[in-house]
């Protein structure tokens, strides 16, 4: 097929200085959790994009200064040979597809932890990071300045011998240009503060400098907040600083490419905005009067992201005027080709992004981001895996996924995809598992598409079969069915006794079978819930808040009982904490952090008896004593009336039919079954993006030699081979 012609204006190619992009995607700078010290992993996940139709590819924010550091969450530098012959690897994977490779120089100021460099960074003014306590800045002065543009300048000109093609001065996020610009974070006097001339100067310097060193070489673009959300205390989109800023620079022909965004870096999530509050092309009310300013002055490309997936509002967003490129971050993690798929018309095999951010938990805890809806994303060199390329199936065996839960969908898709002949049969009348109950939480109906996508797919493998609505499979079926290879898929289930890992046993009084308990599942099933209710939540993600929520949204009085610091922490990772919990505020969901239920006495009403889980003294004894907790043992506690609790507290893999069909392996052979596996959450519960990755997984290496087991994967390390240099003075 052919690419529908009203798609076209999005293939025109597009002019950025001194070069020129093939069509109008990008994908914008965004970490991944390797930097600069995995070259092979950064150059595969970006060259993958490039093979997939993006038109510019970029690495993540890059330093400039030794001195600065994100410990533990790695980005890249180029401070060195060593730094540039990493990133011409990126740029020579990216180039093989004729794209573009750009690259973000960044100096954090504010925002640098420093705890591998121990460092102290420069800023407008002595600020103290909102991210890493007890660190401050030092504020630079006309010397410092001088010093800070002068590494933008040496950096600028390593990126060059690295084979970038457009070099960033990343203001965005209120990193240091904007904190220099912004009177939110510059307090100063001279002729670096005050007046917008004078908040404006660095800026403007910085892109002189690097316009008169690679501009006629390089396309010079600039990453801008142009409202940090912070109202009139910090810049706003339809104030007067950011107009002053982009005319001042676009009229003196000093930005070739214009990358406009929003919010500041201590609240990262109104820009890569979860799909529970933001959805796709959220900072369209922020951006498209920008774009226009800009425009009115010369013909200078604008860039603008807001997780835009659908070719449609792509479109919408070229001929509006709203912004010339499409920019991506999240979206060209989920489906690396998308460009491509647009272009051959096969806009239904188009994986979009769900806007869970996982991927963002991930690269801010130090490690390689992953993704729900790609598994393949950071796998390309360290495992071997194409998002659209599979080994053919070594055998011609028939294959038997039980379950069509994530991990049984994908299961299938990419057996399928391999060529096996593929039977998925599920017990409930539609495929999806809990991913059904999750998509109506509120804010969470586009986790669906971890469900549509996959079916989608499914409907076009003739090789597979689905067979919805058949009930639970039983050990003899299965030895009955006839498949040489069987997968199970069954997923997990919510205990209903209070089980958690605060205490590892089951709260006294505590039990599902009766009415005023409920799991989850007898929730979202409509089971009745009382006016009063508690939310029991040892999780610690979505689903405690989730369900808080969705029965606050019902008149309900509800409160949150955890152990945790405060309730769903894994939310912070995922850019979710500062909304989720103004909307616990404004809901009026009672909050009850570092706290647990001991037991719950029956009645009309129950009553919760709860404790601070560091009641106990905090001086160990010096004498223990068997049977005898070694600390003073607290027994304060408060009660708290409730018609209702929802037991958020432990999953538990449904693994039964694994376990029988263990028992009866004496039958395989004669039912010519060569192999019995599990994938996803009944091997373990985990996150879903653990759960689609499993099931992908398993049908990749199925035909390995121990399938259950994931075959080795290629580790990018340091190894010693020589003394390293000994620093002066030691």
């Amino acid at each position: 097929m052919a690419r529908d012609p009203k798609y076209d204006v999005l293939f025109e190619p597009v002019r950025l200085g001194p070069k020129t992009m093939r069509n109008r995607f990008y994908q914008v700078p965004h970490c991944n959790g390797v930097g600069s010290d995995r070259p092979g992993s950064q150059a595969a996940f970006r060259a993958m994009k490039a093979e997939g139709g993006w038109a510019v590819v970029c690495t993540e924010a890059c330093f400039v200064d030794l001195e600065e550091d994100t410990a533990p969450c790695p980005i890249s530098r180029l401070a060195d040979e060593g730094d540039i012959r990493n990133h011409r690897h990126m740029t020579d994977g990216v180039h093989e597809w004729n794209s573009l490779a750009g690259v973000e120089l960044v100096h954090l100021g504010a925002f640098a932890s420093n705890l591998e460099s121990r460092g102290v960074t420069f800023s407008s003014s002595v600020n103290t990071s909102p991210w890493t306590l007890t660190t401050y800045t030092r504020e630079a002065d006309e010397d410092d300045i001088r010093g800070l543009h002068r590494l933008f300048v040496e950096a600028a000109k390593r990126a060059e011998q690295a084979g970038f093609d457009i070099i960033y001065v990343y203001g965005s996020h209120s990193v240091l240009p904007m904190q220099f610009l912004s009177p939110y974070y510059n307090r100063r006097t001279d002729k670096y503060g005050g007046s917008f001339e004078n908040r404006a100067r660095f800026w403007i310097e910085m892109f002189h400098a690097l316009k008169e060193t690679i501009g006629d070489r390089c396309a010079v673009a600039s990453r801008i907040s142009v409202d940090q959300i912070l109202g009139p205390a910090g810049i706003e989109s339809r104030g007067e600083d950011i107009l002053r800023l982009v005319e001042l620079a676009t009229r003196e022909g000093l930005v070739d490419v214009w990358d406009i965004n929003i919010c500041d870096l201590s609240d990262y999530g109104e820009d890569a905005g979860p799909s529970r509050f933001n959805k796709s092309n959220h900072q369209a009310p922020f951006t498209t009067h920008i774009t226009a300013h800009i425009k009115s002055i010369a013909d200078v490309p604008v860039i603008n992201v807001g997780r835009l997936t659908s070719p449609d509002d792509m479109l919408e967003v070229v001929s509006s005027g709203q912004a010339d490129i499409i920019g991506a971050a999240r979206p060209s993690i989920a489906d690396p080709f998308l460009p491509n798929k647009i272009e051959a018309g096969r806009l239904v095999d188009i994986c979009e992004c769900i806007g869970c951010n996982v991927c963002i938990s991930r690269h801010e805890r130090g490690v390689p981001l992953v993704c729900t809806q790609n598994p393949t994303a950071m796998e390309a060199y360290r495992r071997g895996w194409h998002p659209e390329r599979f080994k053919p199936a070594s055998d011609s065996s028939a294959v038997l996924v039980v379950g069509a839960g994530p991990a049984g969908l994908e299961c299938a898709r990419v057996l399928g995809e391999r060529g096996y002949d593929v039977h998925l049969r599920e017990a409930e009348p539609e495929v999806g598992g809990h991913v059904r109950e999750v998509m109506r939480y509120p804010g969470l109906a586009e986790w669906g598409r971890v469900i549509s996508y996959r079916q989608a797919r499914l409907d076009m493998l003739k090789n597979v079969e689905v067979h919805t609505g058949v009930g639970a499979m039983t050990a003899s079926q299965i030895l009955d069915y006839g498949a040489e290879k069987i997968v199970l898929c069954t997923g997990a289930r919510w205990l209903g006794d209070g089980f958690s890992p605060v205490t590892q046993v089951a709260i006294p009084g505590v039990d599902a079978g009766l009415p005023q308990f409920l799991t989850p599942e007898q929730v979202m099933a409509g089971e009745p819930v009382g006016d009063r209710v508690v939310v029991l939540d040892a999780d610690g993600y979505y689903t405690g808040a989730s369900l808080a929520e969705y029965l606050a949204d019902q008149g309900k009085t509800v409160s949150i009982v955890t152990q945790l610091p405060f309730v769903a922490p894994l939310t912070e990772w995922t850019l979710e904490v500062n909304n989720l919990h103004r909307m616990l505020h404004e809901k009026g969901i009672d909050q009850y952090p570092h706290h647990w239920i001991d037991r719950v006495e029956p009645g009309n009403r129950l009553k919760a008896a709860l404790y601070n889980v560091h009641r106990d003294g905090y001086r160990r004894t010096t004498t223990p004593i068997a049977g005898e907790l070694p600390r003073r043992a607290g027994t304060e506690e408060q009660v708290i009336e409730c018609d209702s609790i929802v037991l958020v507290t432990a999953r538990h893999p449904n693994d039964g039919l694994f376990t029988d069909l263990k028992a009866r392996k004496e039958s395989w052979a004669t039912a010519g079954i060569t192999g019995v596996y599990m994938a996803g959450d009944c091997y373990a519960p985990r996150q879903l993006s653990e759960a689609v990755f499993d099931g992908h997984r398993m049908a990749r290496e199925i035909d390995s030699p121990h399938p259950q087991r994931p075959l080795p994967f290629i580790r990018e390390r340091i190894v010693w081979d020589e003394a390293e240099p000994v620093a002066a003075g030691r």
